[in-house]
């Protein structure tokens, strides 16, 4: 298939990165690479600025200082799901319309659906055990259902780059399970992946690096170095005195 990413090489150097809404800021002078082929969750309490680093990775925000730099890898070669929240579920889109957007990115949204993207959709959506539901309207779908969906046209993205906001939030334990499993897959075929994850427990298991933020960050290394009771306590610290309407600070040297 042509100009379809390799699986490595993909990594993130962020450099003085802060992210703001409205002029506060979200994520504060974060600096710090995700290596190529690494597999990291980003955890922290709520209001930590994890959604908006995973949207600034994505290109989705602009960062209000410093920058996020891609290295090895295009924007277009980044899968980023977000939570599903975010998605509007009435709109009239059978399941597999919606896998096969996950080709858009590099034939384009005009673009006709050839036979090897029609395979690529059958393929993951057989993947995520949905065979046979390829024309059901995802408005009726249960929750865990829909996010194979999205698993399903991130599948189909093929991207070396993968961003998974709160991917197993409400669903089922064996859903949950099944998209693990597929997580583990990605990672060993040489992705990057950032997940933003609020189960310590599932992050221990499954995630070998964590980034533990605070609208700046607390640790950022091996899993087990990070998710430290001290560290914890630390980041539950800062996020209870953070001043959510403090205005920007002067740039920090690198």
């Amino acid at each position: 298939m042509p100009d379809r990413p390799t699986a490595t090489g993909a990594s993130i150097a962020l450099d003085n990165l802060t992210v703001a809404y409205e002029g506060h800021p979200a994520v504060h002078h974060l600096n710090g690479t995700f290596a190529a082929g690494s597999m990291t969750a980003v955890v922290g309490p709520n209001g930590a600025g994890k959604s908006s680093l995973l949207r600034a990775i994505a290109g989705l925000l602009r960062p209000a200082e410093g920058e996020v730099r891609l290295l090895g890898v295009q924007p277009r070669d980044i899968a980023y799901l977000p939570q599903q929240a975010e998605i509007d579920r009435q709109f009239p889109l059978p399941v597999g319309d919606l896998v096969a957007m996950g080709g858009w990115r590099r034939a384009g949204p005009l673009a006709a659906i050839g036979s090897a993207l029609l395979e690529r959709v059958r393929e993951a959506i057989q993947a995520v055990g949905l065979t046979g539901l390829e024309a059901r309207p995802i408005g009726t779908l249960s929750v865990g259902q829909f996010q194979r969906v999205l698993f399903a046209r991130v599948m189909v993205q093929d991207a070396p780059l993968i961003l998974l906001d709160e991917p197993f939030n409400a669903i089922d334990e064996r859903t949950c399970g099944d998209l693990l499993a597929l997580v583990h897959r990605w990672h060993g075929e040489g992705r990057t992946l950032l997940a933003v994850l609020h189960d310590l427990q599932q992050v221990r298991d499954h995630f070998p690096q964590a980034l533990l933020l605070s609208r700046e960050k607390v640790a950022w290394g091996d899993t087990a170095d990070v998710l430290t009771p001290e560290q914890l306590a630390r980041a539950r610290a800062l996020a209870e005195g953070w001043d959510a309407h403090a205005p920007l600070c002067e740039v920090r040297p690198h």
